[in-house]
């Protein structure tokens, strides 16, 4: 991976964890639904099936981190 799919990638990640806790801030989503998307999200890579099983893999690791520990934008 280069370092503008890297930046990217860190990138697109702070800007939906940021949705994420506007939607709860703003009472539109509650938190047992926020965590539905993530754990959704999760199981799409966790079930992919195609040539970049290892990348798949890392991102449900990354997202169930995401699940157990909080954010990266904010502890809740």
């Amino acid at each position: 991976m280069n370092d503008e799919n890297y930046y990217s990638g860190m990138a697109a990640l702070t800007i939906c964890e940021s949705l994420l806790l506007a939607l709860n801030d703003h009472k539109i989503l509650p938190e047992s639904d926020i965590l539905g998307v993530l754990r959704d999200a999760a199981a799409t890579h966790e079930n992919a099936v195609d040539t970049k099983g290892e990348a798949h893999r890392a991102v449900a690791i990354l997202i169930g981190k995401i699940i157990s520990g909080g954010n990266s934008v904010r502890r809740t």
